[in-house]
Protein backbone atom coordinates (compact mmCIF):
# COMPACT_ATOMS: atom_id res chain seq x y z
CA UNK A 1 0.00 0.00 0.00
CA UNK A 2 2.89 2.35 0.85
CA UNK A 3 4.48 1.89 -2.56
CA UNK A 4 1.14 2.69 -4.22
CA UNK A 5 0.80 5.99 -2.29
CA UNK A 6 4.40 6.89 -3.09
CA UNK A 7 3.76 6.21 -6.80
CA UNK A 8 0.62 8.32 -6.78
CA UNK A 9 2.48 11.19 -5.10
CA UNK A 10 5.30 10.90 -7.62
CA UNK A 11 2.82 10.96 -10.50
CA UNK A 12 1.07 14.00 -8.99
CA UNK A 13 4.28 15.99 -8.67
CA UNK A 14 5.34 14.88 -12.14
CA UNK A 15 2.09 16.25 -13.58
CA UNK A 16 2.50 19.49 -11.61
CA UNK A 17 6.05 19.79 -12.90
CA UNK A 18 4.97 19.26 -16.51
CA UNK A 19 2.18 21.82 -16.14
CA UNK A 20 4.61 24.37 -14.70
CA UNK A 21 7.12 23.65 -17.46
CA UNK A 22 4.40 24.06 -20.11
CA UNK A 23 3.29 27.32 -18.50
CA UNK A 24 6.86 28.65 -18.57
CA UNK A 25 7.29 27.65 -22.23
CA UNK A 26 3.95 29.23 -23.18
CA UNK A 27 4.86 32.34 -21.16
CA UNK A 28 8.11 32.73 -23.09
CA UNK A 29 6.42 32.08 -26.44
CA UNK A 30 3.63 34.58 -25.72
CA UNK A 31 6.02 37.22 -24.39
CA UNK A 32 8.33 37.01 -27.39
CA UNK A 33 5.77 36.74 -30.20
CA UNK A 34 4.76 39.99 -31.93
CA UNK A 35 1.47 39.21 -33.68
CA UNK A 36 -0.96 39.36 -30.72
CA UNK A 37 -0.74 42.29 -28.29
CA UNK A 38 -3.04 40.65 -25.71
CA UNK A 39 -0.87 37.52 -25.45
CA UNK A 40 2.28 39.63 -25.38
CA UNK A 41 1.02 41.80 -22.52
CA UNK A 42 -0.79 38.99 -20.68
CA UNK A 43 1.16 35.78 -21.31
CA UNK A 44 -0.68 32.49 -20.81
CA UNK A 45 -3.96 33.97 -19.50
CA UNK A 46 -4.33 36.06 -22.66
CA UNK A 47 -4.89 32.84 -24.57
CA UNK A 48 -8.23 32.35 -22.79
CA UNK A 49 -9.65 35.30 -24.73
CA UNK A 50 -9.54 33.33 -27.98
CA UNK A 51 -10.95 30.25 -26.28
CA UNK A 52 -13.84 32.17 -24.74
CA UNK A 53 -14.57 33.94 -28.05
CA UNK A 54 -14.83 30.57 -29.76
CA UNK A 55 -16.99 29.08 -27.02
CA UNK A 56 -19.16 32.20 -26.91
CA UNK A 57 -20.69 31.31 -30.26
CA UNK A 58 -21.70 27.92 -28.84
CA UNK A 59 -23.11 29.25 -25.56
CA UNK A 60 -25.08 32.04 -27.25
CA UNK A 61 -26.72 29.59 -29.63
CA UNK A 62 -27.75 27.03 -27.05
CA UNK A 63 -28.11 28.88 -23.74
CA UNK A 64 -28.45 32.64 -24.00
CA UNK A 65 -30.06 33.66 -27.32
CA UNK A 66 -33.83 33.93 -27.36
CA UNK A 67 -35.85 32.08 -30.02
CA UNK A 68 -36.01 35.09 -32.37
CA UNK A 69 -32.61 36.71 -31.75
CA UNK A 70 -29.96 34.86 -33.75
CA UNK A 71 -28.61 35.63 -37.21
CA UNK A 72 -28.53 34.63 -39.99
CA UNK A 73 -31.36 32.30 -38.90
CA UNK A 74 -32.91 32.20 -35.47
CA UNK A 75 -33.95 29.19 -33.44
CA UNK A 76 -37.64 29.59 -34.26
CA UNK A 77 -36.90 29.41 -37.99
CA UNK A 78 -34.62 26.41 -37.61
CA UNK A 79 -37.07 24.61 -35.34
CA UNK A 80 -39.88 25.05 -37.89
CA UNK A 81 -37.73 23.50 -40.61
CA UNK A 82 -36.71 20.66 -38.28
CA UNK A 83 -40.31 19.87 -37.34
CA UNK A 84 -41.47 20.04 -40.95
CA UNK A 85 -38.56 17.83 -42.05
CA UNK A 86 -39.59 15.21 -39.53
CA UNK A 87 -43.14 15.30 -40.84
CA UNK A 88 -44.31 16.63 -37.50
CA UNK A 89 -46.95 19.16 -36.52
CA UNK A 90 -46.39 22.90 -36.79
CA UNK A 91 -48.96 23.54 -34.04
CA UNK A 92 -47.67 25.75 -31.19
CA UNK A 93 -49.16 26.53 -27.76
CA UNK A 94 -50.08 29.77 -26.00
CA UNK A 95 -49.20 32.35 -28.67
CA UNK A 96 -46.64 33.64 -31.14
CA UNK A 97 -43.14 34.55 -30.01
CA UNK A 98 -42.67 36.78 -33.03
CA UNK A 99 -42.37 40.52 -32.43
CA UNK A 100 -44.72 41.88 -35.09
CA UNK A 101 -43.73 45.49 -34.39
CA UNK A 102 -40.35 45.03 -36.13
CA UNK A 103 -40.13 47.30 -39.17
CA UNK A 104 -40.64 45.39 -42.43
CA UNK A 105 -42.53 42.48 -40.89
CA UNK A 106 -45.16 41.14 -43.34
CA UNK A 107 -48.62 40.57 -41.89
CA UNK A 108 -51.16 38.68 -43.99
CA UNK A 109 -54.73 39.97 -44.08
CA UNK A 110 -57.38 37.36 -43.20
CA UNK A 111 -60.53 37.30 -45.27
CA UNK A 112 -63.84 37.20 -43.37
CA UNK A 113 -65.20 34.69 -45.89
CA UNK A 114 -62.35 32.35 -46.86
CA UNK A 115 -62.91 29.47 -49.30
CA UNK A 116 -64.37 26.26 -47.91
CA UNK A 117 -62.41 23.02 -47.93
CA UNK A 118 -64.01 21.85 -51.17
CA UNK A 119 -63.03 25.13 -52.88
CA UNK A 120 -59.30 24.71 -52.37
CA UNK A 121 -57.09 24.03 -55.39
CA UNK A 122 -53.41 23.32 -55.88
CA UNK A 123 -51.04 25.35 -58.02
CA UNK A 124 -50.93 24.14 -61.61
CA UNK A 125 -47.58 23.37 -63.27
CA UNK A 126 -46.11 26.42 -64.99
CA UNK A 127 -44.30 26.40 -68.32
CA UNK A 128 -40.86 28.02 -68.51
CA UNK A 129 -39.28 28.75 -71.88
CA UNK A 130 -42.11 28.67 -74.42
CA UNK A 131 -39.68 29.66 -77.20
CA UNK A 132 -37.15 26.92 -76.38
CA UNK A 133 -37.31 23.75 -78.50
CA UNK A 134 -37.90 21.78 -75.27
CA UNK A 135 -39.89 23.93 -72.80
CA UNK A 136 -40.01 22.91 -69.14
CA UNK A 137 -43.24 22.35 -67.24
CA UNK A 138 -42.30 22.98 -63.61
CA UNK A 139 -44.55 21.21 -61.12
CA UNK A 140 -43.75 22.96 -57.82
CA UNK A 141 -43.55 26.65 -56.91
CA UNK A 142 -40.94 25.77 -54.22
CA UNK A 143 -37.61 24.27 -55.29
CA UNK A 144 -33.97 23.72 -54.31
CA UNK A 145 -31.59 26.59 -55.00
CA UNK A 146 -28.02 26.20 -56.25
CA UNK A 147 -25.61 24.25 -54.02
CA UNK A 148 -22.52 22.87 -55.73
CA UNK A 149 -21.08 19.44 -55.24
CA UNK A 150 -17.82 20.52 -53.68
CA UNK A 151 -19.37 23.18 -51.53
CA UNK A 152 -21.58 20.42 -50.09
CA UNK A 153 -20.78 16.75 -49.73
CA UNK A 154 -21.73 13.76 -51.84
CA UNK A 155 -24.18 12.38 -49.22
CA UNK A 156 -25.84 15.81 -49.02
CA UNK A 157 -26.26 16.02 -52.80
CA UNK A 158 -27.60 12.47 -52.93
CA UNK A 159 -30.17 13.17 -50.22
CA UNK A 160 -31.29 16.39 -51.92
CA UNK A 161 -31.63 14.66 -55.28
CA UNK A 162 -33.72 11.84 -53.88
CA UNK A 163 -35.83 14.18 -51.75
CA UNK A 164 -36.45 16.49 -54.72
CA UNK A 165 -37.86 13.60 -56.73
CA UNK A 166 -40.13 12.57 -53.85
CA UNK A 167 -41.47 16.12 -53.56
CA UNK A 168 -41.78 16.75 -57.32
CA UNK A 169 -39.48 19.77 -57.40
CA UNK A 170 -36.35 20.75 -59.26
CA UNK A 171 -32.81 20.83 -57.90
CA UNK A 172 -30.26 23.42 -59.01
CA UNK A 173 -26.71 22.04 -59.34
CA UNK A 174 -24.97 25.25 -58.32
CA UNK A 175 -21.96 26.28 -60.37
CA UNK A 176 -19.88 23.19 -59.55
CA UNK A 177 -21.00 21.03 -62.45
CA UNK A 178 -23.16 17.92 -62.79
CA UNK A 179 -22.10 15.04 -60.57
CA UNK A 180 -23.38 11.43 -60.49
CA UNK A 181 -24.92 12.30 -57.12
CA UNK A 182 -27.22 14.91 -58.68
CA UNK A 183 -28.50 12.28 -61.08
CA UNK A 184 -28.96 9.51 -58.51
CA UNK A 185 -32.42 10.54 -57.36
CA UNK A 186 -33.88 11.04 -60.83
CA UNK A 187 -35.21 14.54 -60.03
CA UNK A 188 -35.55 17.47 -62.44
CA UNK A 189 -32.28 19.39 -62.62
CA UNK A 190 -31.39 22.99 -63.39
CA UNK A 191 -27.76 23.12 -64.50
CA UNK A 192 -26.09 26.31 -63.36
CA UNK A 193 -23.30 27.74 -65.50
CA UNK A 194 -21.08 29.90 -63.33
CA UNK A 195 -18.45 32.30 -64.55
CA UNK A 196 -15.79 29.55 -64.48
CA UNK A 197 -17.99 27.28 -66.67
CA UNK A 198 -17.36 24.28 -64.41
CA UNK A 199 -18.37 21.05 -66.08
CA UNK A 200 -18.81 22.68 -69.50
CA UNK A 201 -15.39 24.35 -69.95
CA UNK A 202 -12.36 23.70 -72.07
CA UNK A 203 -8.77 23.69 -70.77
CA UNK A 204 -8.65 27.50 -70.90
CA UNK A 205 -11.91 27.96 -69.02
CA UNK A 206 -14.00 28.91 -72.03
CA UNK A 207 -17.46 27.49 -72.76
CA UNK A 208 -17.15 24.16 -74.54
CA UNK A 209 -20.20 23.52 -76.74
CA UNK A 210 -19.55 19.77 -76.95
CA UNK A 211 -19.55 19.44 -73.16
CA UNK A 212 -22.59 21.71 -72.92
CA UNK A 213 -24.45 19.59 -75.46
CA UNK A 214 -23.54 16.41 -73.57
CA UNK A 215 -25.03 17.81 -70.35
CA UNK A 216 -28.19 18.88 -72.20
CA UNK A 217 -28.65 15.35 -73.53
CA UNK A 218 -29.28 14.12 -70.00
CA UNK A 219 -33.07 13.82 -69.72
CA UNK A 220 -32.97 14.93 -66.07
CA UNK A 221 -31.51 18.33 -67.03
CA UNK A 222 -34.47 20.58 -67.76
CA UNK A 223 -33.02 24.11 -67.77
CA UNK A 224 -29.77 26.07 -67.73
CA UNK A 225 -29.05 29.04 -65.48
CA UNK A 226 -26.28 31.54 -66.23
CA UNK A 227 -25.09 32.79 -62.86
CA UNK A 228 -24.06 36.42 -63.08
CA UNK A 229 -23.89 36.86 -59.31
CA UNK A 230 -25.37 35.65 -56.04
CA UNK A 231 -26.57 37.46 -52.96
CA UNK A 232 -23.73 36.65 -50.58
CA UNK A 233 -21.03 37.82 -53.00
CA UNK A 234 -22.42 40.00 -55.79
CA UNK A 235 -19.66 41.07 -58.16
CA UNK A 236 -17.42 38.23 -56.99
CA UNK A 237 -16.98 34.76 -58.40
CA UNK A 238 -17.45 31.54 -56.47
CA UNK A 239 -14.85 30.44 -53.93
CA UNK A 240 -14.00 26.79 -53.20
CA UNK A 241 -11.04 26.30 -50.81
CA UNK A 242 -8.36 23.91 -52.03
CA UNK A 243 -8.99 21.60 -49.07
CA UNK A 244 -12.36 20.77 -50.63
CA UNK A 245 -11.06 20.18 -54.18
CA UNK A 246 -10.74 16.40 -54.20
CA UNK A 247 -9.68 14.39 -57.24
CA UNK A 248 -13.32 13.65 -58.09
CA UNK A 249 -14.43 17.26 -57.75
CA UNK A 250 -11.48 18.42 -59.82
CA UNK A 251 -12.46 16.00 -62.59
CA UNK A 252 -16.13 17.05 -62.56
CA UNK A 253 -15.24 20.74 -62.66
CA UNK A 254 -12.26 20.49 -64.99
CA UNK A 255 -9.76 22.07 -62.57
CA UNK A 256 -6.63 21.12 -60.59
CA UNK A 257 -6.86 18.94 -57.50
CA UNK A 258 -6.11 20.62 -54.14
CA UNK A 259 -5.94 24.16 -55.50
CA UNK A 260 -8.26 26.99 -54.49
CA UNK A 261 -10.96 27.34 -57.11
CA UNK A 262 -11.93 30.99 -57.63
CA UNK A 263 -14.29 31.92 -60.45
CA UNK A 264 -13.96 35.14 -62.47
CA UNK A 265 -16.09 38.11 -61.39
CA UNK A 266 -18.25 37.78 -64.51
CA UNK A 267 -18.69 35.83 -67.73
CA UNK A 268 -15.97 37.03 -70.08
CA UNK A 269 -18.41 36.77 -73.01
CA UNK A 270 -20.97 39.05 -71.35
CA UNK A 271 -19.72 42.56 -70.68
CA UNK A 272 -23.05 44.28 -71.42
CA UNK A 273 -26.72 43.42 -72.00
CA UNK A 274 -26.21 42.87 -75.73
CA UNK A 275 -23.49 40.28 -75.14
CA UNK A 276 -25.53 38.73 -72.32
CA UNK A 277 -28.51 38.14 -74.60
CA UNK A 278 -26.16 36.73 -77.23
CA UNK A 279 -24.85 34.26 -74.63
CA UNK A 280 -28.37 33.30 -73.56
CA UNK A 281 -29.32 32.69 -77.18
CA UNK A 282 -26.19 30.63 -77.78
CA UNK A 283 -26.75 28.34 -74.79
CA UNK A 284 -30.41 27.91 -75.73
CA UNK A 285 -29.47 27.06 -79.31
CA UNK A 286 -26.87 24.50 -78.26
CA UNK A 287 -28.99 22.84 -75.56
CA UNK A 288 -32.52 23.28 -76.92
CA UNK A 289 -33.71 23.95 -73.37
CA UNK A 290 -34.84 27.02 -71.41
CA UNK A 291 -32.06 29.36 -70.31
CA UNK A 292 -32.23 31.99 -67.59
CA UNK A 293 -29.96 34.19 -65.52
CA UNK A 294 -29.29 34.55 -61.80
CA UNK A 295 -28.37 37.95 -60.45
CA UNK A 296 -28.64 40.45 -57.61
CA UNK A 297 -30.19 43.89 -57.94
CA UNK A 298 -28.03 46.95 -57.35
CA UNK A 299 -30.02 49.49 -59.29
CA UNK A 300 -32.96 49.21 -61.65
CA UNK A 301 -31.28 50.82 -64.66
CA UNK A 302 -29.41 47.61 -65.51
CA UNK A 303 -32.68 45.70 -65.80
CA UNK A 304 -34.28 48.54 -67.75
CA UNK A 305 -31.46 48.34 -70.28
CA UNK A 306 -31.85 44.57 -70.47
CA UNK A 307 -35.61 44.69 -71.03
CA UNK A 308 -35.32 47.48 -73.59
CA UNK A 309 -32.82 45.42 -75.58
CA UNK A 310 -35.14 42.40 -75.37
CA UNK A 311 -38.05 44.39 -76.77
CA UNK A 312 -35.82 45.81 -79.50
CA UNK A 313 -34.75 42.30 -80.58
CA UNK A 314 -38.07 40.58 -79.95
CA UNK A 315 -39.42 38.73 -76.94
CA UNK A 316 -38.09 35.39 -78.11
CA UNK A 317 -34.59 36.75 -77.29
CA UNK A 318 -35.41 37.12 -73.57
CA UNK A 319 -34.00 34.89 -70.83
CA UNK A 320 -36.69 32.35 -70.04
CA UNK A 321 -36.40 33.16 -66.35
CA UNK A 322 -34.60 35.48 -63.96
CA UNK A 323 -33.53 34.16 -60.58
CA UNK A 324 -33.35 37.19 -58.32
CA UNK A 325 -31.15 36.68 -55.28
CA UNK A 326 -31.20 39.09 -52.37
CA UNK A 327 -28.17 40.71 -50.77
CA UNK A 328 -28.96 38.59 -47.70
CA UNK A 329 -28.33 35.39 -49.68
CA UNK A 330 -26.00 32.75 -48.29
CA UNK A 331 -22.89 30.86 -49.26
CA UNK A 332 -20.21 28.70 -47.71
CA UNK A 333 -17.44 31.24 -48.26
CA UNK A 334 -17.59 34.96 -49.04
CA UNK A 335 -15.65 38.14 -48.21
CA UNK A 336 -17.47 39.88 -45.35
CA UNK A 337 -17.81 43.30 -47.08
CA UNK A 338 -19.71 41.67 -49.95
CA UNK A 339 -21.81 39.50 -47.65
CA UNK A 340 -22.75 42.42 -45.38
CA UNK A 341 -22.80 45.50 -47.58
CA UNK A 342 -23.40 44.80 -51.28
CA UNK A 343 -26.67 44.01 -53.02
CA UNK A 344 -30.30 45.01 -52.49
CA UNK A 345 -32.48 42.94 -50.17
CA UNK A 346 -34.95 40.59 -51.85
CA UNK A 347 -37.68 42.39 -49.87
CA UNK A 348 -37.07 45.57 -51.85
CA UNK A 349 -35.73 44.17 -55.10
CA UNK A 350 -38.47 41.66 -55.94
CA UNK A 351 -41.41 44.10 -56.10
CA UNK A 352 -39.34 46.54 -58.16
CA UNK A 353 -38.23 43.91 -60.67
CA UNK A 354 -41.76 42.50 -60.93
CA UNK A 355 -43.17 45.93 -61.73
CA UNK A 356 -40.50 46.70 -64.31
CA UNK A 357 -41.01 43.34 -66.03
CA UNK A 358 -44.77 43.90 -66.19
CA UNK A 359 -44.44 47.49 -67.38
CA UNK A 360 -42.14 46.34 -70.20
CA UNK A 361 -44.71 43.77 -71.35
CA UNK A 362 -42.67 40.70 -70.36
CA UNK A 363 -44.85 39.17 -67.63
CA UNK A 364 -45.81 36.08 -69.63
CA UNK A 365 -42.38 35.76 -71.24
CA UNK A 366 -39.96 35.89 -68.27
CA UNK A 367 -40.61 33.86 -65.14
CA UNK A 368 -39.33 35.32 -61.87
CA UNK A 369 -37.67 33.05 -59.31
CA UNK A 370 -37.08 34.57 -55.87
CA UNK A 371 -34.16 33.49 -53.71
CA UNK A 372 -32.42 34.80 -50.62
CA UNK A 373 -33.17 33.73 -47.04
CA UNK A 374 -36.69 32.50 -47.86
CA UNK A 375 -36.94 29.39 -45.69
CA UNK A 376 -40.31 29.50 -43.89
CA UNK A 377 -43.91 29.55 -45.20
CA UNK A 378 -44.37 33.27 -44.49
CA UNK A 379 -41.25 34.10 -46.52
CA UNK A 380 -42.43 32.03 -49.48
CA UNK A 381 -46.00 33.38 -49.32
CA UNK A 382 -44.64 36.95 -49.20
CA UNK A 383 -42.50 36.32 -52.30
CA UNK A 384 -45.44 34.92 -54.28
CA UNK A 385 -47.56 37.91 -53.26
CA UNK A 386 -44.78 40.29 -54.27
CA UNK A 387 -44.72 38.83 -57.79
CA UNK A 388 -42.50 35.74 -57.86
CA UNK A 389 -43.58 32.79 -59.99
CA UNK A 390 -41.30 30.41 -58.08
CA UNK A 391 -39.26 30.46 -54.87
CA UNK A 392 -36.02 28.59 -54.25
CA UNK A 393 -34.12 27.95 -51.04
CA UNK A 394 -30.68 26.55 -50.27
CA UNK A 395 -30.21 27.05 -46.55
CA UNK A 396 -33.72 25.88 -45.76
CA UNK A 397 -32.85 22.56 -47.34
CA UNK A 398 -29.53 22.51 -45.50
CA UNK A 399 -31.48 22.77 -42.25
CA UNK A 400 -33.68 19.90 -43.42
CA UNK A 401 -30.50 17.84 -43.86
CA UNK A 402 -29.56 18.57 -40.25
CA UNK A 403 -27.49 21.77 -40.45
CA UNK A 404 -27.05 23.27 -36.97
CA UNK A 405 -25.66 26.63 -38.16
CA UNK A 406 -22.20 25.77 -36.81
CA UNK A 407 -20.74 28.33 -39.26
CA UNK A 408 -17.92 26.02 -40.36
CA UNK A 409 -18.98 25.70 -44.02
CA UNK A 410 -15.65 26.98 -45.35
CA UNK A 411 -13.39 24.90 -43.06
CA UNK A 412 -14.16 21.34 -44.21
CA UNK A 413 -15.06 20.52 -40.57
CA UNK A 414 -18.86 20.70 -40.76
CA UNK A 415 -20.03 18.52 -37.84
CA UNK A 416 -23.19 17.38 -39.65
CA UNK A 417 -21.42 16.13 -42.79
CA UNK A 418 -23.16 18.60 -45.13
CA UNK A 419 -20.31 20.89 -46.20
CA UNK A 420 -17.32 18.64 -45.60
CA UNK A 421 -15.47 15.96 -47.53
CA UNK A 422 -14.05 14.37 -44.39
CA UNK A 423 -15.42 10.78 -44.32
CA UNK A 424 -15.56 10.87 -40.54
CA UNK A 425 -18.11 13.69 -40.54
CA UNK A 426 -19.95 12.45 -43.63
CA UNK A 427 -20.82 9.22 -41.81
CA UNK A 428 -23.31 11.19 -39.72
CA UNK A 429 -25.42 12.06 -42.79
CA UNK A 430 -27.53 8.99 -43.56
CA UNK A 431 -28.96 9.50 -47.06
CA UNK A 432 -31.83 7.07 -46.59
CA UNK A 433 -33.12 9.18 -43.70
CA UNK A 434 -32.25 12.68 -44.90
CA UNK A 435 -33.90 12.32 -48.32
CA UNK A 436 -37.26 11.88 -46.59
CA UNK A 437 -36.59 14.94 -44.44
CA UNK A 438 -35.90 16.98 -47.59
CA UNK A 439 -39.21 15.88 -49.10
CA UNK A 440 -41.13 16.48 -45.85
CA UNK A 441 -39.72 20.00 -45.59
CA UNK A 442 -40.69 20.89 -49.16
CA UNK A 443 -44.19 19.47 -48.73
CA UNK A 444 -44.52 21.25 -45.39
CA UNK A 445 -43.70 24.58 -47.02
CA UNK A 446 -46.25 24.02 -49.78
CA UNK A 447 -48.94 22.94 -47.32
CA UNK A 448 -48.46 25.94 -45.01
CA UNK A 449 -48.26 28.43 -47.89
CA UNK A 450 -51.55 27.00 -49.08
CA UNK A 451 -52.94 27.54 -45.58
CA UNK A 452 -51.90 31.20 -45.70
CA UNK A 453 -53.45 31.57 -49.15
CA UNK A 454 -56.75 30.11 -48.00
CA UNK A 455 -56.80 32.35 -44.92
CA UNK A 456 -56.55 35.51 -47.02
CA UNK A 457 -59.37 34.36 -49.28
CA UNK A 458 -57.76 32.82 -52.36
CA UNK A 459 -57.95 29.23 -53.48
CA UNK A 460 -54.26 28.62 -54.22
CA UNK A 461 -50.86 30.28 -53.52
CA UNK A 462 -50.17 31.85 -56.92
CA UNK A 463 -53.32 33.95 -56.46
CA UNK A 464 -51.68 35.78 -53.55
CA UNK A 465 -51.36 39.51 -54.28
CA UNK A 466 -49.78 42.50 -52.59
CA UNK A 467 -53.14 43.60 -51.22
CA UNK A 468 -53.09 40.46 -49.08
CA UNK A 469 -49.98 41.63 -47.18
CA UNK A 470 -49.38 44.54 -44.84
CA UNK A 471 -45.87 45.76 -44.00
CA UNK A 472 -45.01 47.11 -40.53
CA UNK A 473 -43.73 50.72 -40.58
CA UNK A 474 -41.31 52.58 -38.24
CA UNK A 475 -44.17 54.03 -36.18
CA UNK A 476 -45.51 50.53 -35.44
CA UNK A 477 -48.47 50.75 -37.80
CA UNK A 478 -48.74 48.67 -40.98
CA UNK A 479 -49.70 49.60 -44.52
CA UNK A 480 -50.77 47.40 -47.45
CA UNK A 481 -47.85 46.26 -49.60
CA UNK A 482 -49.69 47.43 -52.70
CA UNK A 483 -49.53 50.95 -51.27
CA UNK A 484 -45.85 50.63 -50.45
CA UNK A 485 -45.16 49.12 -53.88
CA UNK A 486 -48.16 49.87 -56.12
CA UNK A 487 -48.50 46.87 -58.42
CA UNK A 488 -47.99 47.62 -62.10
CA UNK A 489 -50.34 45.70 -64.42
CA UNK A 490 -48.88 43.76 -67.28
CA UNK A 491 -48.45 45.82 -70.45
CA UNK A 492 -51.66 45.74 -72.44
CA UNK A 493 -53.69 44.34 -69.55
Amino acid sequence: MTWYLEAMALAFWLVIGLVCLAAVVIFVLDRTQTSDAIRRNYPVIGRFRGLFSTLGEFFRQYFFAMDREELPFNRAQRDWVRDASEGGSNTRPFGSTRNISVVGTPIFTPDPFPPLDDQFTTSEPMVIGPHAPIPYEAKSFFNISGMSYGAISAPAVRALSRGARMAGMWMNTGEGGLSPYHLEGGCDIVFQIGTAKYGVRDAQGNLDDARLRAVAERPEVKMFELKLSQGAKPGKGGILPGAKVTEEIAEIRGISKGADSISPNRHREAGNVTELLDLVAHVREVTGKPVGIKTVMGYLHAFEALFEEINRRGQESAPDFITLDGGEGGTGASPMPLMDLVGMSIREALPRLTDLRNRMGLKERIRLIASGKLVNPGDVAWALAAGADFVTSARGFMFSLGCIQALKCHRNTCPTGITTHDPRFQEGLVVEDKDKRVAHYAKGIVKDVETIAYSVGVSEPRLLRRRHVRIVQPDGSSIPMDRLYPAVPAHGA
